[in-house]
């Protein structure tokens, strides 16, 4: 596995079990998700907000156990405090990401494999906890050329860039095992703990495109189940999002004489400054 680690080693995040005990809580892990895209010309911020719901799909390193996934997986070699989730690369949030991040990909070319990196926010609401839950920071998109011997992979500016700024928050839990673990196989775990009917949205017509347009409809139809892992059409649109936090909030209200914000800034030696704010 190759990654380039930063200097002082990430240390667990003082915030995380207290984040996943309230996600437990939940019938779903549905949270919303919020970009930037470009701004049209002569406009007068150079950036517009976009949001949506998504589906926490667990921490990157740290595949949820699925007895359906007949995936190959992973030794747990790693952990980290990097939440995931799904995404379809025709969809506009993924060239968001490219767009607004320190690349600037502007051409549809350089937004097709791994890369991205803009900044974003997740926001969690656990009502049955009265927490909501805000991370900022950036977004990174995993995809099909994160590890091989193309040269797409070798060379692609995206893949190193994904590798260098993830591998930089996994913490190595099974020392000398490094090499056991690999980027691909965890793309594939996750695109196998969805179901046949999600990976089969993989194979729809092209997100948000008019219906009057032309379109591989040899290839592509609403309501496809993929059973297989290696289904190329779904595999190709496939992609993993993992979002790098630098900020996490936790803002408790279930007691108005006793709520609380508390917030956890990831510091340069791989630490978490912890600060307890009114809410």
């Amino acid at each position: 596995m190759a990654t380039t680690s930063s200097v002082n080693s990430p240390q667990p995040a003082p915030w995380k079990q207290a984040f996943l005990a309230d996600l437990d809580k939940m019938d779903s892990p549905e949270f919303v998700f919020s970009s930037l895209t470009p701004a049209p010309k002569n406009s007068p911020t150079p950036y517009l907000p976009r949001a949506r719901y998504c589906i926490f799909r667990g921490f990157w390193a740290e595949l949820p156990e699925n007895k359906h996934n007949n995936a190959p997986m992973n030794p747990r070699v790693f952990e980290s405090e990097m939440p995931t989730f799904t995404s379809d690369a025709r969809m506009f949030k993924v060239a968001q990401l490219f767009a607004s991040g320190s690349g600037h990909a502007e051409k549809e070319e350089q937004m097709q494999g791994s890369g991205g990196g803009g900044p974003c926010e997740a926001v969690y609401w656990i009502k049955e906890t009265g927490t909501q839950w805000r991370l900022k920071g950036e977004a990174f998109v995993v995809g099909p050329d994160i590890e091989g011997d193309s040269e797409q992979s070798k060379e692609s500016s995206g893949v190193r860039t994904v590798k260098s700024e993830l591998g930089s928050r996994m913490r190595i839990v099974d020392e000398g095992k490094q090499g056991d673990w690999s980027w691909n196989k965890e793309l594939t775990g996750h695109f196998g703990n969805n179901s046949p009917g999600l990976r089969g949205s993989f194979k729809a017509p092209p997100p948000g495109r008019l219906t009057s347009e032309p379109y591989d409809d040899k290839n592509l139809e609403l309501g496809s189940k993929v059973e297989h892992l290696d289904d190329p059409v779904a595999r190709k649109n496939f992609r993993v999002v993992v979002i790098k936090p630098e900020e996490v909030e936790q803002l408790n209200i279930s007691d108005p004489t006793k709520a609380r914000r508390h917030t956890y800034i990831y510091q340069a030696d791989g630490t978490w400054k912890h600060e307890e704010r009114w809410p």
